[in-house]
């Protein structure tokens, strides 16, 4: 052998060592079979699609396609409660809400109306019975109030009670939107600016807002990114953190994934919850032997699904552009299997 192949040869040996060290460190996560599974669905999920998973401190994966981006902005439908019941619990750990609170305490007309003993709790559980239209339906209602003060005072006034309060769970923005009412109320601050100075801000999610032409929507009007939400998912499953920064206690944290529900209380539930406990603003995917939920979740009438789940210790997202037919379980949990191989 020549000086000069030797050479090469080493020098090629070195490189092969480099590449699997390399492989080793930052490619330990096999997604061969997401990919695959997004390529399957990306029409079903509406052509335009964005995925991302955050693992071991950083974003392990990110998938695009279409015509959409990690960082594109679009509604995210009811995804938005989860931010509202964080905003809640914000609220809670200053010690200037109790989650037991009647609603009548900060809308004394509640009582007027036969609605007094509706708790702060209920309503981020949709257990207020307060009768309720079908979320397409309600969509449309909720375009019609110039501000939550108007909308609140509205389905406090003309929408009777479908159940005693804390028995049934009906799926609705009811509750959700009550709560970011009483918000409003407490801090004097419109509910769009309390969710950007206290949990957007903090959070670096630059391009989410609730701001809107019509009310501020908490349980639903909230627009967003891929990598934006992303941000919130990871501070939920780092318990309250964000980039060394405390944004929720991890008591809070816990409180929200607490299953208030059970399969007997729910009476509506949309197609790609069913079957699924509801916590506070959030579904439970999953619980472990104790009853503690190691897998939640808020997905949207759009179609976005957002997961944190602590046993495989990931937070992922699917974040899709348009409305699309909210039959998709089957689709969002297939995929979700695959994340949980990948990441193992």
């Amino acid at each position: 052998m020549t000086q000069n192949l030797r050479f090469y040869c080493i020098k090629v040996s070195a490189a092969i060592v480099f590449l699997l060290f390399f492989q080793f460190s930052y490619g330990q996560y096999n997604f061969t079979e997401v990919d695959g599974k997004l390529a399957q669905y990306q029409k079903q999920l509406g052509n335009n699609v964005a995925a991302l998973v955050y693992k071991d401190g950083k974003v392990v994966y990110t998938k695009e396609l279409g015509d959409f981006k990690a960082n594109s902005i679009a509604p995210v439908a009811s995804c938005s409660k989860w931010l509202t019941a964080a905003l809640v619990m914000q609220f809670v750990d200053e010690g200037k809400l109790s989650l037991d609170d009647y609603v009548s305490k900060y809308i004394p007309g509640m009582t007027k109306y036969g609605k007094g003993y509706i708790t702060i709790r209920q309503c981020l559980s949709h257990t207020t019975g307060i009768h309720s239209e079908a979320p397409l339906l309600s969509i449309i209602r909720l375009s019609r109030y110039g501000t939550l003060e108007e909308e609140v005072n509205d389905f406090m006034s003309k929408h009777e009670l479908d159940a005693p309060p804390g028995k049934e769970f009906r799926y609705s923005s009811i509750g959700l939107n009550m709560a970011g009412r009483v918000l409003e109320i407490i801090s004097r601050k419109s509910f769009d600016r309390l969710a950007m100075d206290k949990l957007f801000r903090p959070l670096n999610m630059r391009n989410t807002t609730f701001a809107s032409e019509k009310a501020p929507n908490p349980s639903g009007g909230a627009k967003s990114t891929a990598s934006d939400y992303m941000n919130f998912l990871t501070m939920i499953l780092n318990k309250g953190m964000f980039n060394g920064k405390r944004i929720l206690s991890e008591a809070s944290v816990a409180t929200m994934q607490q299953a208030q529900t059970n399969a007997a209380m729910i009476k509506y539930a949309p197609k790609p919850a069913e079957g699924f406990n509801y916590a506070l603003g959030e579904w439970v995917l999953a619980q472990d032997a104790s009853g503690k939920s190691t897998a939640v979740a808020s997905p949207g009438l759009f179609g976005t699904w957002p997961v944190v789940d602590y046993t495989n210790n990931y937070a992922s997202i699917i974040f899709v552009k348009t409305l699309i037919n909210d039959d998709r379980k089957d689709i969002y949990m297939d995929l979700k299997q695959a994340i949980d191989k990948a990441v193992k």
